[in-house]
Parts: structure tokens; C-alpha cells; sequence
């Protein structure tokens, strides 16, 4: 079953198939936002520092990543359904699993392999992959739309999961949680049965130069990409991981740093959704390298911040400014590397992304522990912010360089 023709003209399952892809990544998310709203609750029940608390979200995110390179060569070849299915299953039980965790230790092996690894997984590089099979002419936009589903996640369950743990607990939050997700699961996926077996196209690059991208061999510019992926999102992870924390740290409660990391992601998503209408105009490098500038400004608000009106601000401000990096890596695969490859290649590139965003969640942790203050930890961030953004105009000005030879010959 296709559901797009040679001309490129959508028709409806693709579009039905984009809004069930956005509702199960939004799902696949709760682990990761479970991970960073538990942080406080898992410290003082375990007796952990700032960093010990945090290795739950660190495993959990490299899990992911890690899970999200097999998942995407799992996907290229029999289609994104029998990747889910299995992936809802371990994400549903992990969370009932980590229900009976009675050491810090377990509670973080859970989430690194059952929620991150064989759960998680399965809903992000598989989905935003197979989505751009779907869609040509509008690819940026539903790439953007479908990858949102973490920042839809990261709105809807950080406020949910601090509400049902301050009425019930952790525990019980957990449980409740996976039961939804089994359910979801058991539903939903398998409406992703059919799949895309039209002849995939080759992006945005001639063939001749598909076995050179940008100049690069494949393995080096891929490479490229994935430091780049370190660097955007260890800077990334600074805000998003310990906003709630550093509320607290100010003086304002655990609901207020809660609603402020739902304000953030819920501007991510707008930016996400923007960032793929600008990609579709131009192109996935240009879009990578106007976000990481804009996120580079956005973590330099926040240091003198510290009121709360003020911290309401700098975190809208940075999820309108953050969240069309990530989505602009998979419009880079798409173009510059075969078509076949975009799930596993995808899953890649994101993997050493969810890398940075592990090591700058935990980086971020220590140097609070170090220094009793999260600046040092915003400056660090910028630092990483930096390298991101120095490979990003290095890229662009490659492919500048090398449309302007083409159109010279």
C-alpha cells in the first residue's frame, strides 16, 4: 500500500499515518520527562546527590539513542509496525517494572534498557524516517510535525507526572503509566502495517555527487554530524533537564518548574513545526545553523535570570529558539545520503544527539555539585553550543561552495 505518487501529490493515509507517528512518539517521550520529574523524588528516597539522581535520565537517554540506530536498520528493512509493537511492549513494562525498584542502581538499569533501549526507541529515528517516505514536496514540515511528538511529550507529561506523584507517588504514577502505554501500543501500531514501497528518491543531490556529499565521504560527513548532534544538545540538555531544579534552587516550587519546562517544549513545538516550513525553503543546513545560533543566545538569557516572571520568559524564549535542531538532521540525511539508508542513518545521527543530551544532562548535574550554582553549568553549555555552531557554518559553506561550482561548469 503507497499512499504518495511519482508527482508527489499527498493523499489521505499518509496524513492519517503523520498524526498517528506524532501520538506515539508523544508517547514513546514519557520515559525520558518521567526520568527528569522523578529527579528530586529519586534523590531523596534513594539518598542520591544532584548527579547520582540523574544517571536514571543518562542511561535512559543513551538507551534511547543507542536502541534508536538498531530500530532504524530494523525499520529500513520490514517496515516501522514490528519495531513498535515490540518497542511498546518494553516501554509498558519497564514502567511497571521499575514500580518494584529497590536500589537506585535498578531503577536507572530500567530505564536505560527496558524504557530507553528496547522501549523508547522504537518511536523516534524509525517514525521520522519513515515519515519523509511519504511526504516530498512538504518533507520539512512533516518531519517537523511528526518529531514534535517529544516536545508535545515534553508539554503534556512533565505537569501530569508531577500531579499524579504529589497525590499518589512515584510508584503508582509508574505503574499507571505503563499501563496506558501497553494499551496505546496494542491499539495503535498496527495501523502502521503498510509499508512505503514506492521507488525512493534520491534527495536533494544528484547521483553523481551522492558518493561524495558536501565534498565528504559518507562516513566522514556523517561523522560531522554526529559531533555536531554532541554539541547542539549537551547545551541543549542544560535547561530541559534541570529547569525544575534550578526553579527550586531559586526559590520557586517543583509545579512552577514543572509548568515552566511544559511553557518550553510547548514553544519547541512551534519552532519545530516552523523550522520545517523554513527547511523546505532552505534546506536543512541553513535551518541547523540559524537554530544553534538562536539557541546560543537563549541559554546566554538565562544566566542573569531570577525572578519568576523572568524564568518564565527565558524558557519560552528558548523553546521558540531550540526546537527545529534536531528535525534539521533528519532533512540532512534525506538529502545528502540515499533514501534507503534514512532509518538507520537517521538513527545515527540522533543517537549521538541523545548522547549529548545524556552528557550535558549529567555534565550539568556535576558542575552543580562542584560549584553549588548552575552558571558555571549555562556557560559549559554555550561552550558545546559553540562547536555546534562552527560545524554548521563550516557545512553551509560547503554546500554553498560546491552549487556554485555546478552552476559555473
Amino acid at each position: 500500500m503507497s499512499d504518495i505518487t511519482v508527482s508527489g501529490r499527498i493523499t489521505g493515509y499518509a496524513w492519517i499515518r503523520l498524526v498517528l507517528s506524532l501520538f506515539l512518539l508523544t508517547m514513546g517521550g514519557s520515559g525520558m520527562y518521567a526520568a527528569i520529574v522523578t529527579l528530586q523524588p529519586i534523590a531523596l528516597e534513594f539518598g542520591a546527590s544532584r548527579s547520582g539522581a540523574s544517571l536514571p535520565y543518562f542511561l535512559n537517554t543513551l538507551g534511547y539513542g543507542l536502541g534508536g540506530v538498531i530500530m532504524g536498520r530494523w525499520s529500513d528493512r520490514a517496515g516501522v509496525m514490528t519495531p513498535a509493537l515490540f518497542g511498546g511492549i518494553c516501554l509498558g513494562c519497564g514502567f511497571l517494572l521499575a514500580t518494584q525498584a529497590q536500589s537506585l542502581l535498578s531503577f536507572a538499569m530500567i530505564h536505560g534498557l527496558l524504557i530507553g533501549f528496547l522501549g523508547a526507541s522504537a518511536f523516534f529515528a524509525p517514525l521520522v524516517a519513515d515519515i519523509s517516505h511519504w511526504f516530498v514536496g512538504r518533507r520539512g514540515l512533516a518531519v517537523g510535525i511528526v518529531i514534535s511528538g517529544s516536545y508535545f511529550a515534553g508539554a503534556i507529561w512533565p505537569p501530569v507526572l508531577q500531579h499524579f506523584i504529589d497525590l499518589y507517588g512515584w510508584r503508582d504514577t509508574y505503574f499507571g503509566v505503563g499501563v496506558f502505554c501497553l494499551a496505546v501500543t496494542v491499539v495503535f501500531v498496527p495501523f502502521l502495517y503498510p509499508k512505503y514501497r514506492e521507488p525512493a528518491d534520491t534527495g536533494e543531490i544528484a547521483t553523481p555527487l551522492a558518493a561524495r556529499p558536501l565534498g565528504f565521504a559518507p562516513g566522514q560527513l556523517q561523522c560531522l554530524l554526529c559531533i555536531a548532534g554532541i554539541g547542539c544538545c549537551a547545551a541543549m540538555a542544560m535547561p530541559q533537564v534541570h529547569l525544575i531544579s534550578y526553579a527550586g534552587d531559586l526559590g520557586f516550587t517543583a509545579v512552577d518548574g514543572a509548568q515552566m519546562l511544559s511553557l518550553m517544549l510547548t514553544c519547541g513545538i512551534v519552532s519545530r513545526l516552523t523550522s520545517g516550513w523554513i527547511s523546505d525553503r532552505i534546506g536543512g543546513l541553513k535551518t541547523l545553523m540559524l537554530g544553534s545560533f538562536l539557541q546560543m543566545v537563549a541559554l546566554a538569557v538565562f544566566i542573569p535570570v531570577n525572578s519568576l516572571q523572568g524564568l518564565y520568559l527565558a524558557a519560552a524564549f528558548f523553546g521558540l529558539t531550540q526546537g527545529g535542531i534536531v528535525p534539521s538532521y533528519a532533512m540532512i540525511v534525506r538529502s545528502y545520503f540515499p533514501a534507503g539508508d534514512a532509518g538507520s542513518r537517521t538513527g545515527v545521527v540522533l543517537f549521538f544527539t541523545l548522547i549529548g543530551m545524556a552528557v550535558g544532562g549529567w555534565m550539568a548535574g556535576a558542575i552543580y555539585d562542584l560549584t553549588g550554582s548552575y552558571d558555571a553549568a549555562f556557560i559549559n553549555a554555550i561552550g558545546f553550543n559553540i562547536l555546534n555552531l562552527l560545524i554548521a557554518g563550516m557545512l553551509v559553506r560547503r554546500a554553498s561552495s560546491r552549487i556554485l561550482s555546478l552552476r559555473r561548469a
